[in-house]
């Protein structure tokens, strides 16, 4: 630096946050959504098939998020969500990545086999008579 430039004073914690909001943009756009795989969405859609035909069922909407998956089934369509499905795969370890959460929030059925946990919402066989 000579003696001809003039000094420039620059806060440093100013730029230390422009770098830091770029670099978690950055990390925004990279970071991936945690989504069903398909051997996962033809579990689901299996038994919300089974609903549909039942007459129970009639709408659903999947959501890709950062944290978690949600498969969500409506009765109607304005209505809110009857169930919701979620994969969150941070709790695969503890309680499991899979759970079956009612409209009010409660949680019906949580573990590590999705098989396992739609059996909760499927319900019992009904006797057909004809």
């Amino acid at each position: 630096m000579s003696e001809t430039e003039p000094i420039q004073f620059r806060p440093s914690g100013v730029v230390r946050l422009v770098r830091k909001t770029e670099q978690a943009k950055k990390v925004a756009r990279t970071a991936p959504k945690i989504a069903f795989n398909r051997s996962e969405l033809t579990q689901i859609l299996s038994v919300y098939g089974r609903k549909v035909a039942d007459g129970e069922w009639r709408d659903y909407a999947i959501d890709a998020l950062k944290e978690k998956a949600v498969f969500s089934v409506f009765r109607r369509t304005t209505e809110y969500p009857l169930y919701r499905i979620e994969k969150q795969p941070k709790l695969s370890r503890k309680q499991g990545a899979y759970s079956v959460v009612t409209a009010s929030g409660l949680i019906v059925k949580r573990g590590h086999d999705l098989a396992q946990v739609l059996r909760s919402i499927e319900g019992k066989p009904k006797l057909v008579v004809a």
